[in-house]
């Protein structure tokens, strides 16, 4: 068995989930919308802003997260963000579970 081999099939499997189907159909439908496309890009922005702020030892401030959190809860009111918003969390279970089932199955190689 060719470990190779089988990543790729893995990563075929992976991006022919339904989940992945749903995931590309709902970013397609928010890069169709002006309007939805423009308050991604911000939201993405911000994240990208956070995440490097976080990645450089900085916690954002209490109401930096509160905003955040009221912008994303705004912006789920829009039908095609929200669409997107769960299709990403259903795809990341998905992903998680892939991760934890291949993590588990190598513990013995670290122990």
């Amino acid at each position: 068995m060719n470990v190779y081999d089988r990543a790729y099939e893995l990563a075929k499997a992976m991006k022919e989930c339904p989940e992945a189907h749903d995931l590309k159909g709902a970013r397609l439908a928010v890069e169709g919308d002006a309007r939805a496309k423009l308050l991604m890009d911000d939201f993405r922005l911000r994240q990208e802003g956070f995440q490097q702020q976080m990645m450089a030892g900085e916690e954002p401030s209490p109401d930096e997260m509160a905003d955040m959190n009221q912008l994303y809860e705004e912006l789920s009111l829009n039908p095609l963000l929200h669409r997107l918003f769960e299709a990403e969390r259903r795809f990341g279970i998905v992903f998680d579970d892939v991760n934890k089932i291949i993590t588990e199955s190598l513990k013995n190689v670290y122990e």
